[in-house]
């Protein structure tokens, strides 16, 4: 790829697990989880593991997301991050971990705000009734202190990453909706069910999608389908890319996340070549442009 498109990199995560705790990728492992067993990505995976991986790409910047550390540790990852991007330029934006439904959320807001790559915050809400599927004992989005918490965002400068299942997208909608002020990003092309069937996806991925102040990351196949195929992955980007057009939508690696279900090779190539017959404008910015404009990220496109 090197020389065709560039890149920047939408979903990636670092971690070093000497430095802070990630309960996530601690032994014992099960296949039963949301990602089935992560045993193979539960090492220590730093920036130049990640360039190593992607070289054969134009990697020209990327946006780290909260990697699951201990939620103690929230600030700690910001930190750690921001000393990584003052030596090395990268990441070139992040996106750190804050529980929104905590009552003293703005203090933790305000200092991740107060980091200079920081652009916004993820917590990862998906709740599902299959107890294989959800990540936690309930919908949190439905109580009252989460929705308090999220309306804090926006005084901060701060865009929310969601990463949610599409049965809650209806709900969500409605808190989205009343603060437009909040960029938000869809994680991971929604995060289908294989199980709950297209429709339930295609509704609230419209529901979103109707909001201009949301835009959505294409990236985990494997969440969806394991394993995935070309067939199965076609339909879901590109009906995601005519719902929420080209201008906001992005490519990215979810690395090494994404590597429990294929490569990285395996993941862009297939976005190179579903797009291939779109128009040049529109894949750069799909695969770098949107990044760019959504995070913040001074770049020469």
């Amino acid at each position: 790829m090197t020389g065709r498109l560039p890149f920047i990199d939408a979903h990636v995560h670092l971690w070093d697990l000497k430095h802070l705790r990630y309960p996530w990728l601690m032994p014992p492992f099960a296949d039963d989880g949301p990602n089935g067993s992560v045993e193979a990505i539960a090492r220590d995976y730093g920036l130049d593991d990640y360039l190593a991986e992607s070289a054969s790409w134009d990697v020209r910047g990327i946006v780290h997301i909260d990697a699951g550390a201990d939620p103690a540790d929230a600030l700690a990852e910001t930190d750690w991050l921001q000393a990584m991007a003052d030596a090395r330029g990268m990441p070139s934006a992040i996106v750190g971990f804050a529980d929104l439904a905590d009552p003293d959320v703005d203090t933790l807001l305000a200092a991740h705000a107060a980091r200079p790559n920081v652009r916004g915050i993820r917590h990862i809400v998906n709740w599902h009734p299959d107890p294989q599927r959800t990540y936690s004992p309930r919908d949190v989005t439905r109580d009252e202190a989460w929705a308090a918490g999220y309306a804090r965002l926006g005084a901060h400068g701060l865009s929310f990453d969601l990463q949610a299942y599409p049965g809650q997208f209806p709900h969500l909608a409605g808190i989205i909706d009343r603060h437009p002020e909040t960029q938000v990003m869809v994680n991971h092309t929604g995060m289908m069910v294989g199980t709950d069937g297209h429709g339930e996806w295609l509704a609230g991925m419209k529901a979103l999608a109707a909001m201009p102040h949301v835009a959505v990351k294409i990236s985990g196949m494997g969440f969806a389908f394991r394993p995935w195929n070309d067939d199965e992955a076609r339909r879901y980007v590109l009906e995601t890319i005519e719902m929420f057009g080209p201008e906001r939508c992005m490519f990215a690696s979810d690395l090494p996340t994404d590597r429990l279900f294929g490569s990285f090779d395996r993941h862009l190539s297939f976005y190179d070549r579903i797009t291939g017959d779109f128009a040049e404008d529109e894949r750069r910015a799909m695969f770098a442009g949107n990044a760019a404009r959504l995070y913040r990220i001074e770049w020469e496109g």
